[in-house]
């Protein structure tokens, strides 16, 4: 199964012709994840070809309209194409009493239940864990309670050499075990080794997301590593007052904790109305990190 990031929108508080404001579709290893909800996101879904009915889990960094004007609007259509299946909604408190006042003044009623689950915003920890997946959330420094996010795969099994196996008569019932990294008696009682039927798995992969945030090096502990981050750059070193004065970060920024951060590859967005293209922060993130690019609505990436 695949691990993919499709931006839906990546500028910042204004949107533009070219730009829409913040949200992410993660599909990682059939779980499939909206990070952030700007206004128009349902159009986006349906402009990028990506299923909005699908989605299991919806992540909100923080209350600030462009991460989340777009949202009563997309649960309004999922009912109106008839859902029924309920949808996990994790984010700051104070999320829940925005849907029950946009729903009840509207005059809205789902067919679905909206499970609203409170995140700190303070401290690390777990959003959601399944056997497949782990989500976990930590706090960025902005002007409002905000949450970075990263998503991992939990630990693969190894992988079954099936013509081996069939050609020695290994029966189907060991195959479990010998994946998970077990040995297994035969029915002569002989050992039957897990590496002389399988080959080392697949590395897990992880994605972490950095919504707005100040330069924060704090945040480096817990995105190390990953194999794609995610980090705002609203602003070019032009703006750098702006940055510290909005508690944004510049290309730079993104850059630097990349690069502290180790990771595989920094893709930045956020980016302001003010800037037409992403040219002039590709440049300025390339001095200090190689591995990074500018990222454009509907731009899709492996992880």
């Amino acid at each position: 199964m695949s691990f993919s990031i499709t931006i839906l929108g990546s500028g910042a508080a204004l949107p533009t012709n070219t730009r829409n404001p913040t949200a992410q579709f993660i599909e990682c290893r059939g779980r499939r994840i909206l990070i952030d909800c700007g206004e128009g996101t349902q159009v986006q879904f349906r402009k990028f070809g990506v299923k909005f009915q699908r989605l299991e889990y919806i992540l909100i960094s923080h209350l600030h309209g462009d991460h989340f004007f777009g949202l009563v609007g997309l649960l309004s259509s999922m009912h109106l194409l008839g859902r029924k299946k309920p949808i996990e909604i994790y984010g700051p408190e104070g999320l829940q009493q925005i849907l029950d006042v946009q729903l009840q003044y509207g005059g809205s009623r789902l067919a679905f239940d909206i499970n609203v689950h409170v995140l700190d915003t303070k401290n690390a920890g777990v959003v959601f864990e399944d056997e497949k997946i782990i989500i976990k959330h930590f706090p960025l420094s902005h002007k409002v309670p905000t949450n970075g996010f990263v998503i991992s795969e939990k630990s693969k099994e190894r992988t079954l050499l099936i013509e081996k196996c069939q050609r020695d008569g290994i029966k189907i019932e060991h195959y479990q075990y010998l994946k998970k990294g077990e040995n297994v008696l035969g029915e002569n009682g002989k050992e039957i080794r897990f590496k002389d039927y399988t080959l080392p798995a697949e590395k897990s992969k992880a994605y972490a997301f950095c919504s707005d945030t100040k330069y924060f090096e704090a945040i480096v502990p817990y995105i190390e590593k990953v194999n794609l981050l995610y980090h705002e750059a609203t602003f070019t070193e032009e703006f750098k007052d702006r940055a510290k004065i909005t508690l944004h970060s510049t290309a730079n920024d993104a850059a630097g904790i990349a690069k502290r951060a180790k990771v595989g590859k920094l893709l930045m967005g956020h980016l302001s109305a003010r800037y037409e293209n992403g040219k002039q922060h590709l440049l300025e993130g390339q001095t200090i990190f190689k591995n990074c690019c500018v990222v454009e609505d509907g731009d899709k990436f492996e992880v």
